[in-house]
């Protein structure tokens, strides 16, 4: 037990440097590259940031444990969208004004069509590939009707100075997301065999907190430098990306149906957060702090019911 413990907490750190490294790096290849800004912001950074997620999950399918893989993608938005952004809106008020409007319309769709599939119960690797289509049509469609907050977020990470850095700092990050994913998913089977849990709710709370830790990051910055609005833009990127990128990897590599398991209560909150999201951005002006601790409230209760 000890010993998964470390790995869990190892994996964690090597995670977290992992992603930030890999958003320094990327970004500033996508520009020394000539892409424009508003693009790097929504495609490099957006899918960067998800990389922990999609080590972790590639990790547990290719462990034959695809129930942490689809666990983590689950978990992961639900922690995006009650976690991190209710932390985020304790930390400072989020102004919505309007912003992701179109974007949680397609989170919402994409979560109520991967919820239906896992209901069928199918898999296929023609299914992974159709998610992994919807995701180049989806940058496609944001290419031509960028969103606003896409060159503000650019504008918050750190860009390295040269050409070769950037290189280095890619390098480095995709390095410690691989053997952080490795060790955070072997300590991850470990704990569930210990102490009888299964791997489906490991995926979804441990490994699906620790895989959004770049988020958290991304989105505790944003707040602290005054322009926590950027955390509504940055949690549903992350959402799409999860859903599309990592869905799709994982059905395609596996070919397995999603697992059962969360059908009783992963997908309908990872839904029901979906729904919320598209409310806030589409009526509500902003995200107070009193509004955010109901949101971490939420997620500690389903965290809780996830255990039992």
């Amino acid at each position: 037990m000890t010993g998964a413990l470390i790995l869990i907490v190892v994996g964690l750190v090597a995670l977290a440097v992992g992603g930030e490294l890999l958003v320094r790096g990327a970004v500033g290849i996508a520009e020394k590259l000539g892409m424009s800004t508003l693009f790097t912001g929504l495609v490099i950074v957006g899918a960067a940031t998800s990389m922990p997620e999609m080590v972790a999950s590639v990790q547990a399918v290719m462990s034959g444990s695809p129930e942490i893989a689809w666990g983590n993608i689950v978990g992961s938005n639900i922690a995006n969208s009650l976690l991190i952004l209710g932390g985020a809106a304790v930390i400072a008020p989020i102004m919505l004004a309007g912003i992701g409007r179109r974007d949680s319309v397609v989170a919402l769709a994409m979560t109520l069509i991967l919820w239906a599939i896992a209901w069928r119960e199918v898999g296929s690797p023609f299914i992974g590939v159709a998610l992994l289509v919807a995701l180049i049509v989806y940058i496609l469609w944001r290419y031509r009707h960028p969103p606003a907050q896409a060159e503000a977020e650019a504008e918050e990470t750190a860009t390295p100075p040269n050409f070769l850095l950037s290189l280095l700092f890619f390098a480095a990050g995709v390095a410690a997301l691989v053997f952080g994913g490795n060790w955070l998913v072997t300590g991850a089977i470990a704990i569930a065999s210990d102490l009888g849990v299964s791997e489906a709710v490991i995926g979804l709370t441990i490994v699906a907190v620790g895989t959004s830790l770049p988020e958290l990051a991304a989105s505790a910055v944003a707040a602290f430098r005054g322009h926590a609005e950027l955390a509504i833009g940055n949690v549903l990127g992350s959402n799409i990306f999860n859903l599309l990128l990592i869905g799709g990897v994982t059905m395609t590599v596996s070919g397995q149906p999603l697992p059962g398991e969360l059908l009783q209560y992963g997908w309908p909150i990872a839904a029901a957060s979906a729904l919320l999201l598209l409310l806030m951005c589409r009526f509500m002006p902003r995200i107070g702090r009193l509004f955010g601790l109901l949101m971490l409230g939420a997620f500690a209760a389903n965290t809780a019911l996830a255990f039992t």
